[in-house]
C-alpha cells in the first residue's frame, strides 16, 4: 500500500470515530432525559449513520 491509501484508510477511520461518539453522547443524553428509544436515531448523527447503512442499498436500487 501506498502513502496515499493509508492516510485515506486513516481518514475514514478518524471520521467514523467522531461521528461513533457524537451519537454515543447524544444516546447518553437521551437516557438521562428519559426521551423515548427512538429520539437518538432521529439526530444529527443517527441519521448519518443510518444513511451510511442504507448507502449501499441505494446505490443497488439506483442502479
Amino acid at each position: 500500500m501506498n502513502i496515499i491509501g493509508i492516510i485515506k484508510i486513516l481518514a475514514v477511520l478518524i471520521a467514523a470515530g467522531i461521528l461513533g461518539n457524537w451519537f454515543l453522547s447524544e444516546l447518553k443524553k437521551s437516557k438521562i432525559r428519559q426521551d423515548p428509544w427512538y429520539k437518538p436515531y432521529i439526530s444529527t448523527p443517527g441519521l448519518l449513520i443510518l444513511l451510511a447503512l442504507l448507502l449501499p442499498l441505494i446505490a443497488w436500487l439506483v442502479r
